[in-house]
């Protein structure tokens, strides 16, 4: 009887746990059809991003400020002042119309090429490179606005062009030539992960404009060549690779990055040593705080920290994509795509550089690693997808009809645009019709032809006799009437 019944048994269970999932399931499509859904997961994701990043740099550089300013909160409260300069960015691009953006591109791409050519002349040397603009205690780096004009102007003017982009001269100029332009200017300075990124940006506008992949099979091999013959041209860049492909070869130089961010991540195990707690932060580990943050986050919150910032990153993807692909404006449709591989992009070379995938490029951790100029810029980006998500064509119904919802009150938020597609130019019709092939043209109509000529080809036409068949034919039809007035006779 016993045996009879636990079948029964695991049969309702099994069918419960089924109805969860589906009930589940049910419930998460449910939201995820909600007009402002990509809206809210942007919010969740930047929140949360933000307050990650602020926990991590206040742990990871309480021993640095220590060594270098009179508080251990030092960095912290530079990085703190920046992420609020960064919120106001957000609220601004997320206030800010598109088309407004869209406007301004090509003067802020002009306007970020004269930065980048300041910068090499009066630029301060940080690490090498000559990238910074320094004015008292604020510093900045116009590459990171750079990349973001060049996206914004990229896809304008690949929207303008997407009738002719199937011809290679039309996809590739001006686009390609202004990237390489900008490459070589901040290859100049020199900053490799500043040039990474702006391939990334270059290859994703490509590819969102429908390029055909021989175009990339080409790029990447003439990338390759390029990466090659930088990588031998400087002694920095060939001990680098060395150190990549050999870090135990000299553990206490160019390897010391390398293995132990690695012992890092390896001391953490699966729940870490809790937060305050690592010790690869006491020097040693250099720059804890900016590009290797992901190795203290593995040290101090184990594999489960790690593993929420793969996710967060993740759902950026995917909400980004997810934005892109609900949008009909071909601009803000590129726009969303681009800015999202770019984050997500940077995002991996960093984690990638960190446990030992790729060499050391410099590229930092959006949102998480400290610095001013790439906070204030990505915090911008993220108001950029934000507002990108409040025209997709479902919320801007919602909220033109309902209102803008506690959070647009809040932040005062105005209705977006509704998307009008541009019109398409009808063909003018000529003035006068073309000539038919072998028609002779009206008289009235003859070049240089004058008016006295045409009354006395009138005269003659009127003197010329009628033939008589012609005569019968008209008289027979002046007494016949028209078949409108035959029945009243």
């Amino acid at each position: 009887m016993t045996a009879t019944l636990q079948p029964t048994e695991d049969r309702k269970l099994r069918r419960q746990e089924r109805r969860k999932r589906t009930g589940f399931f049910t419930v998460l499509t449910a939201w995820l059809g909600r007009p402002l859904a990509s809206f809210h997961l942007v919010l969740a994701v930047f929140g949360l991003l933000t307050v990650l990043g602020l926990v991590m740099v206040l742990s990871a550089s309480s021993v640095v400020s220590l060594d270098t300013g009179p508080s251990v909160y030092t960095v912290f409260k530079k990085q703190l002042l920046f992420v609020a300069i960064g919120s106001v960015a957000f609220w601004v691009a997320l206030r800010m119309p598109l088309r407004l953006m869209r406007q301004f591109s090509a003067p802020a791409l002009a306007a970020c090429f004269g930065m980048l050519v300041l910068v090499l002349i009066v630029g301060k040397e940080f690490y090498g490179a000559r990238s910074w603009f320094v004015v008292g205690p604020v510093s900045f780096q116009p590459i990171e606005v750079a990349k973001l004009a060049l996206v914004l102007w990229g896809a304008h003017v690949l929207v303008q062009k997407k009738a002719l982009l199937h011809q290679y001269r039309h996809l590739l100029v001006p686009l390609v030539p202004v990237a390489l332009l900008m490459f070589a200017l901040v290859m100049m300075q020199p900053d490799l992960g500043g040039t990474v990124t702006l391939i990334v940006v270059l290859f994703a506008l490509l590819w969102f404009a429908g390029a055909p992949m021989r175009l990339f099979g080409a790029a990447a091999i003439g990338g390759l060549g390029g990466i090659v013959t930088l990588s031998l041209t400087e002694g920095y860049r060939i001990a680098r690779v060395l150190s990549f492909l050999d870090p135990e070869a000299d553990p206490t130089g160019k390897g010391l990055q390398g293995l132990q961010a690695k012992y890092a991540l390896a001391d953490g195990g699966l729940l870490g040593k809790g937060l305050g707690q690592g010790q690869s932060k006491w020097e040693y580990l250099p720059n804890v705080h900016n590009d290797f943050i992901f190795a203290l986050i593995g040290e101090e919150l184990g594999f489960l920290g790690c593993a929420l910032v793969l996710g967060l990153f993740a759902m950026l993807a995917v909400t980004g994509l997810r934005i892109a692909a609900r949008n009909i404006d071909p601009w803000i449709r590129m726009v969303a795509a681009t800015v999202t591989v770019w984050l997500v992009a940077q995002a991996a070379i960093n984690i990638a550089y960190v446990v030992g995938l790729l060499p050391v490029t410099g590229i930092t951790l959006p949102m998480i690693s400290a610095g001013g100029s790439s906070i204030v810029v990505t915090m911008f980006v993220f108001g950029i997808l934000a507002n990108c998500a409040r025209h997709e064509p479902e919320s801007v119904a919602a909220l033109r009809s309902q209102g803008p919802g506690r959070f647009g009150r809040l932040m005062k938020l105005p209705a977006p645009d509704v998307y009008n597609p541009p019109q398409k130019r009808k063909p003018v019709r000529p003035s006068t019709p073309p000539r038919a092939t072998g028609r002779r043209e009206p008289a009235t109509r003859r070049a240089g032809t004058s008016e006295r000529q045409l009354q006395e080809r009138r005269r003659t036409r009127r003197s010329v006799p009628v033939p008589e068949h012609r005569r019968r034919s008209a008289r027979g039809r002046a007494g016949h009437p028209r078949a409108d007035e035959g029945g009243r006779h």
